[in-house]
């Protein structure tokens, strides 16, 4: 008897929806499963036919074969263990039917119970875009699968309890989603602050409003000093200053981290921004994604969220380039012989370096002993193109002994947060229906029709193009900074102080 039932998998950052067929035929006893599947799914076979046993079901001695459709694509991982197991109970008549509207999803053990499964997020949200009615998850993934409005989420904790459920027994009560949000779209979170408070960070007035101006308009910061003067640590600060995530936002990065098998058991939903800040170490694989079948990297993790690379000089030439594309484009493709996937990579990218390889540089406490001609070779590891997508430069010098003995600041990260929250919501009225989230996103038109300077500010533009030799690109960058600075002053345009100051932020050597 053939019997059908529809389950998900996982193409990038999309669902598709997938067809299990199982047929039972006369013959030898035999398990075949066909339609492209990797080694997981093969071992399908023993998991089902344990789980079936001990679930207190007749495993059929038969010939059966199951197929997964569509059969050009590969199919990966362990997540079709519960649909392979009802599909076949269905064949075998053990289970009447089941409504063609659902979705099954899960791995099974030897028992009967269902695991954790990675990637539920993206497989509930294709299902309900599908028009599916149900979802059937395992118990641990319930929570997170009920983040997805318009379907019906049924936890389920073994076979067993599926099988009385499907057969008319005991019924499964749907879970709900506890997503919370402000009044302005923010998602709600105890936690959201995290990270180093600012007020803790003495001395650096202006390396932290740079790290300001930079959160709220999600500008790339790049910061040069001498060993220990603090820049890690202004990093490290960043989570306590971002903003809080959209709804939207939330559901983005939990449905990379989903995949990516990161999403914390304790938390369904990711309701802080992420902060990710891979060794000096890491391959190009690793940072922008890869592998036989592509994963997300450290660019796609860090989305809506900081990408900190501190010792940026010791990361291989090549790492940092492949960087390149993705800070313009936002999003990075990964194309393989199986085929092409894109994933989102829209995030603000925060940089330490020291100015030279003993890190003295221009220290007037410390003398450098590095030559002249090894300060030029450390600086020209971080190519020109790298540099010019980089809109802040911020010198952190050494902090004197009485700045670092002065009492804590009280201007706290609670109250930057919620001037860069401010902010964030002027812009986000201002590219209501664009797709835009930040200044920084912002292309040319963009720039033109939001970024209107008074006839001082175009006067000092015009001077400094001319006098600083910017890029094209560096042009945009500094109006797009101006118009971030301006939002935090509460400014309708892009006065003359705002483009002055977003000025002081180009390298030292342009400035000189």
């Amino acid at each position: 008897m053939l019997a059908k039932c529809k389950t998900c998998a996982v193409v990038g950052l999309n669902g598709l929806i997938v067809e299990v067929e199982v047929d039972i035929l006369p013959g030898l006893p035999a398990f075949n499963i066909v339609g492209l599947p990797d080694a997981a799914v093969k071992e399908a076979s023993e998991r089902v036919r344990s789980a079936i046993r001990n679930a207190g079901c007749e495993f059929p001695m038969r010939r059966i074969t199951v197929n997964l459709a569509p059969a050009d694509h590969r199919k990966a991982g362990p997540a079709y263990d519960l649909p392979i197991a009802v599909a076949l109970l269905v064949s075998s008549g053990q289970i009447e039917d089941v409504p063609r509207s659902s979705i099954f999803l899960g791995e099974l053990s030897l028992d009967g119970t269902l695991r954790h499964t990675n990637g539920i997020l993206p497989m509930v949200a294709v299902a309900r875009e599908e028009g599916m009615q149900r979802v059937f998850v395992p118990a641990p993934d319930a929570n997170e699968a009920a983040l997805v409005d318009g379907v019906e989420t049924i936890p389920v904790s073994s076979l067993g309890q599926l099988l009385h459920h499907l057969n008319g027994g005991p019924r499964i009560s749907p879970a709900a989603s506890d997503i919370a949000a402000d009044t302005n779209g923010f998602v709600s979170a105890d936690d959201c602050r995290g990270g180093v408070d600012i007020a803790d960070i003495r001395g650096q007035e202006h390396a932290k409003r740079a790290i300001e101006v930079a959160a709220a308009g999600g500008h790339n910061l790049l910061m040069s000093g001498p060993p220990g003067s603090g820049k890690t640590l202004l990093a490290r600060s960043l989570p306590s200053i971002l903003p809080r995530l959209t709804q939207d936002e939330a559901l983005e990065v939990t449905k990379i981290f989903s995949i990516s098998g990161l999403l914390p058991s304790s938390s369904p939903l990711i309701n802080r921004r992420p902060f990710r800040s891979p060794h000096y170490t890491i391959s190009n694989a690793g940072l922008v994604g890869g592998g036989r079948i592509p994963r997300p990297g450290e660019i796609t993790l860090s989305h809506r969220g900081v990408l900190f690379l501190d010792e940026l000089p010791e990361f291989g030439h090549t790492v940092l380039e492949v960087l390149r594309q993705p800070i313009e484009d936002k999003v990075v493709t990964i194309s393989r012989a199986q085929g092409t996937v894109t994933f989102p990579a829209n995030f603000m990218l925060v940089a330490a370096m020291n100015p030279c390889p003993c890190g003295f540089a221009g220290d007037p406490g410390k003398q450098c002993v590095c030559s002249p001609s090894q300060v030029t070779r450390y600086s020209k590891r971080i190519s020109g193109p790298l540099m010019d997508r980089i809109d802040l430069f911020v010198e952190v010098p050494r902090v004197e002994y009485e700045k670092l003995t002065r009492p804590p600041e009280t201007d706290t990260s609670a109250r930057t947060r919620d001037r860069i929250e401010a902010a964030r919501l002027v812009q986000a009225r201002r590219f209501e229906g664009t797709g835009l989230i930040t200044n920084s996103e912002m292309g040319p038109v963009e720039v033109w029709e939001y970024c209107k300077v008074d006839d001082a500010a175009a006067g000092l533009l015009r001077m400094a193009t001319s006098r600083l030799h910017l890029s094209a690109r560096a042009f945009h960058r500094v109006l797009k900074l101006a118009r971030t600075i301006a939002d935090l002053g509460g400014a309708e345009n892009v006065e003359a102080p705002h483009l002055a100051e977003a000025l002081q932020y180009r390298p030292a050597e342009q400035t000189a």
